[in-house]
């Protein structure tokens, strides 16, 4: 039985932010459970409620601004309501969070070296010259060239997919039982692309990390999920397994996402060479 445990358990949760109409609701009565080493899609529009769910499960939302509800709990340890202090040792350490906008997430005035390893050692006892080591090599991983170098720049030397490939970098390096990654292909070629995602892959295979991979790209999500959940106006209205879901679609939203994605039209001269 504790082999089938889930890893992450979500149950009835509602956030709702403050307007000055009163509090809005966005998200409701959401139900999530992800499995040791399983990554569950979650697709739907923008605007359907998916980050605002992650930032939920992460208790990054203003506390003055919003109200979360329900349960969220990670190995059976409840996440709602801790104070942010506990939560900080949890964030990096047990869950790893690869965020949209990967130009927004470093700050400007410390070298990337700087902030890998303080990451890594506010988590571990290694001494700074193992987590250097540490994070060299997870940049290499990323396919990153001359890392060493990486490590001496600043955010602002880098481009856009190399800052996104540094912050996956950091988010997995140690591990975590849970990374939820939210657009993690953003900015990036496809050659790359492939790369994180063969690096997300391994990282559940070989240590039974969970991820929660949210992507308005349907191929990503097929190519990586064993299952997925679809969102709608902060609803989950259709949640099964990858291949059921995509060959048999039950919801009229879900059908229209599939129908949505766009099709490579193929002419007669085009089918002679498939053949």
């Amino acid at each position: 039985m504790e082999k089938h445990r889930n890893v992450l358990q979500v149950s009835g949760l509602n956030v709702a932010v403050k307007t000055e109409q009163g509090m809005l609701s966005l998200v409701h009565n959401l139900q999530l459970d992800m499995k040791p080493g399983k990554v569950l899609g979650l697709v739907g529009e923008s605007g359907s409620g998916k980050t605002i769910t992650c930032l939920a499960l992460l208790q990054l939302l203003n506390q003055k601004t919003s109200q979360v509800e329900g349960s969220i709990q990670l190995n059976g340890r409840e996440l709602n309501g801790l104070k942010p202090k506990e939560m900080r040792s949890v964030l990096g350490k047990e869950i790893g969070y690869i965020m949209q906008n990967p130009m927004h997430t470093f700050t400007p005035v410390f070298t990337i070296g700087n902030q890998f390893v303080e990451t890594i050692r506010s988590h571990t006892d290694l001494t700074k010259k193992q987590a250097n080591e540490l994070a060299v090599s997870s940049l290499e991983a990323m396919n990153l060239q001359e890392p060493a170098k990486i490590m001496r720049n600043y955010p602002f030397q880098l481009s856009g997919g190399m800052l996104q490939r540094v912050m996956i970098a950091i988010s997995i390096c140690l591990r975590p039982s849970v990374v939820i990654a939210d657009e993690p292909t953003t900015a990036l070629d496809v050659t790359t692309q492939m790369q994180v995602l063969k690096e997300l892959d391994r990282l559940r295979t070989e240590c039974g990390t969970s991820i929660l991979l949210i992507s308005h790209d349907l191929g990503v999500i097929s190519e990586l999920a064993d299952e997925v959940a679809v969102m709608q106006k902060g609803r989950i209205v259709e949640k099964a397994d990858v291949f059921q879901l995509f060959d048999h679609p039950q919801h009229v939203y879900t059908k229209k996402l599939l129908q949505a994605r766009p099709v490579l039209p193929i002419n007669e001269q085009m089918k002679k060479l498939v053949i």
